[in-house]
């Protein structure tokens, strides 16, 4: 039996696998990014228990609009500037957008600048808010 033959004979199975894993795929990117972040439930543990930070990379407007409570504003274009993050580099950071999308690339953003705690809310406030978990405006 050869490579072709294989493929002829089995070319579903290899359809199938292939589409679980692109599905697979899919929710890691729709849910931000490869590697996540943290569920709501994990990001409350992590603020009431190692005293995490939550920064909202939203622009201001949507800051106002909602955000988590306690939560600092620092818009995703402005968080390479380092302006308004903590000194301590070590405290953990809870990273909050509006889906999850821009806070992935936040964090990526915030560990070239040395925050290896840095971790993205998955789902982002959207998923906060499904979780019942409190929220203010501005």
């Amino acid at each position: 039996m050869n490579i072709s033959s294989f493929i002829a004979d089995n070319w579903y199975w290899i359809v199938a696998a292939a589409a679980s894993g692109g599905m697979l795929l899919w929710q890691q990117v729709k849910s931000g990014g490869v590697g996540g972040g943290v569920t709501p439930a994990q990001a409350v543990q992590l603020i009431n228990k190692q005293k995490a930070q939550v920064i909202d990379v939203c622009e201001p407007a949507e800051f106002a609009a909602a955000h988590v409570t306690g939560a600092k504003n620092i818009p995703l274009g402005q968080l390479g500037e380092g302006k308004g993050l903590p000194s301590n580099k070590a405290i953990p950071l809870v990273v909050v957008c509006a889906a999850g999308s821009r806070s992935a690339r936040a964090v990526a953003q915030l560990k070239t600048l040395g925050y290896e705690n840095a971790q993205s809310l998955s789902g982002g406030l959207k998923a906060w808010r499904e979780a019942n978990l409190p929220t203010e405006k501005a």
